[in-house]
């Protein structure tokens, strides 16, 4: 291969880790849409009391104490409804543990008012008559129960002084899925107009990871679009909208509250951050159209409020059963949906055939690789001819040196004859890169994957090998700086793509060589933070491609081979 046919191979494998390493930076970012301007009042009535940041910061236990509460018991859930404005604000997740020790504490997902980091939802309404003392957050509710599971819902009653009753019937599937319906009975002599409202509060900014590839935030999906915006943006102005149906809420990586509305109704919705620096409080929120309770009438609306994991199987579930759209969305999987949603069901499926996501990595390596056994052996044929011609191009090189024009033309010409593509080394990397991707992405956001085991020093597959060189794999009592924690999983990549690179024809050029030198032990450095099931993925994805790749040139060197061209060239002395 000459010297600019190589150049081409090296731009076009350095645009390949250009595009895996960018292509969610401009594609995949969050999908901000042109919302238009406040149609309403709708801002400024639903800052309700709840929307400011409580002076004094309690601590979690301490906020819990301070008033009445009806506990919450199911399969996956535990916590309290504050009986105070008749907030969900106390929520952890059973089944979800702080590490991989079972002991460790649960997931807390919501925080009661009060807290620094008060996370809650609230239902209620809203009216245009002033005159009407509706339910706000410092009215104290009663229930006829004291616990709310799967099998006993819980209804809360508030009666204000002009005779009118209001209900809330709250319950729970054996998920993540509270069910709120909202009861008024007119028992005064005037007309009530009436606003439903349902909102998500959320004191101070939290603390986000800051991928790029990963959204978290306020999140919806409204108006047939996926919705996502950041903390920041908010901070700068309120993104609202009308629309019908939908959803919306804020997620964290693994962990999701959403406000499920009525799906035929008309309402106006919005994410706003009603508080200021330092006291930062956002909000998701809708509100419905205005419906007249006539004295007499019974008014009823019904919407639902998820908390909980994202495990794809329930918010699937969730989507079908609610009729709500793209609640699977909320499961970032990004610009390559059609690619990553495929490979996260293989991989759950050959998990429960296995019983191990680490195997089922690497069954689905070997999935890919016969998918592309034809693409591969032709690509790994070309390169061992490549090879081959080495020595005949450095013969065409010593010929023509004062000619570059007519060197790649006999170059060329050998490429043709032998009927080699100099590219063709490149396809199998370029065809990887988008399956790589959403690997990782897989990897990375599905909450299957947290915490999932291997084995041996593996005990979860969506962090990095938390094992290091600098101290021996453990052997040293000593913790080394994040930059130094160079795991044995990346080691054992690095060399396996170190032997690969052997296997291909080495670059003319001395510089270039240089780098491809260099590429192992930059990736090395690079995976060693990347989810050990990733670098488990391209390790075994290396030793695949190595067995093939040494195979197909055995193979081919068995074959009958002639050189046609170059055979007597001499190099032509130079004229001085």
């Amino acid at each position: 291969m000459d010297r600019d046919e190589k150049r081409n191979l090296w731009i076009a494998c350095t645009l390949s880790a250009c595009i895996f390493l960018g292509w969610n930076y401009f594609f995949d970012q969050p999908k901000k849409i042109a919302l238009p301007k406040e149609t309403a009042s709708v801002a400024q009535t639903l800052n309700t009391p709840s929307a400011v940041a409580a002076a004094v910061s309690l601590t979690r236990e301490d906020a819990l104490k301070e008033t009445h509460r009806i506990r919450i018991d199911t399969p996956e859930l535990k916590g309290s409804i504050n009986l105070k404005g008749a907030k969900i604000d106390d929520l952890a997740l059973k089944n979800y543990h702080l590490t991989v020790d079972p002991q460790s504490p649960n997931v807390e997902l919501l925080e009661p008012q009060g807290t620094k980091h008060a996370y809650y939802s609230e239902f209620g309404w809203l009216s245009e008559k002033k005159s009407m003392n509706l339910p706000d957050t410092s009215t104290i509710w009663t229930a006829n129960n004291t616990l709310l599971t799967p099998t006993t819902p819980v209804t809360l009653r508030s009666e204000n002084a002009q005779g009118i009753v209001f209900e809330k019937t709250i319950s729970v599937d054996k998920k993540y899925l509270f069910t709120i319906t909202q009861r008024v009975y007119n028992h005064s002599a005037e007309d009530l107009p009436l606003q439903c409202y349902g909102l998500i509060g959320r004191h101070g900014t939290p603390e986000t990871q800051g991928f790029f590839i990963l959204h978290e935030g306020p999140i919806g999906f409204l108006n047939d679009k996926l919705v996502e915006v950041t903390y920041k943006d908010l901070q700068k102005s309120p993104a609202l909208q009308d629309t019908v149906g939908g959803w919306l809420g804020m997620t964290d990586k693994y962990w999701l509250t959403a406000l499920i509305p009525d799906q035929k109704e008309g309402l106006k919705t919005g994410f706003r951050e009603t508080g200021g620096a330092g006291q930062e409080h956002y909000q998701a929120d809708f509100m419905t159209a205005t419906h007249v309770v006539k004295p007499g009438e019974t008014f009823d609306h019904t919407s639902s409020f998820f908390a909980g994991a994202k495990v794809l199987e329930v918010l699937d579930g969730y989507e079908e059963t609610l009729g709500v759209k793209h609640f699977d969305k909320a499961v970032d999987f990004g610009w390559f949906y059609f690619l990553t949603k495929p490979i996260f069901y293989i991989l759950t499926w050959t998990h429960e055939w296995l019983g191990n996501f680490g195997l089922a990595i690497m069954l689905l390596t070997v999935l890919l690789k016969l998918a592309f056994f034809p693409l591969a052996n032709k690509s790994y044929r070309s390169m061992g001819r490549m090879k081959k011609l080495q020595p005949e191009m450095e013969k065409i090189r010593a010929r023509y040196s004062e000619d570059k024009l007519k060197m790649n033309q006999e170059v060329m010409e050998l490429y043709k004859r032998e009927k080699v593509n100099p590219m063709a080394g490149c396809l199998p990397m370029f065809v990887q890169i988008p399956v790589f991707f959403a690997l990782y992405k897989v990897l990375f956001i599905s909450i299957e994957m947290r915490q999932a085991p291997f084995y041996g020093w593996i005990h979860d597959l969506s962090v990095p090998d938390p094992t290091s060189i600098f101290n021996l794999f453990g052997l040293i009592p000593w913790t080394p700086p994040t930059f130094l924690m160079l795991g044995a999983w990346p080691l054992v990549m690095g060399i396996t793509m170190f032997v690969q690179q052997r296997l291909n024809p080495p670059p003319a050029d001395p510089m270039q060589a240089k780098v491809f030198a260099l590429m192992p032990i930059l990736f090395t450095y690079m995976l060693a933070s990347f989810p050990a099931g990733l670098v488990i993925y391209w390790t075994w994805n290396n030793i695949l491609t190595i067995a093939q790749q040494w195979t197909m040139m055995r193979l081919d060197d068995q074959r009958p081979q002639s050189v046609k061209s170059a055979k007597n060239l001499k190099p032509k002395k130079k004229i001085k």
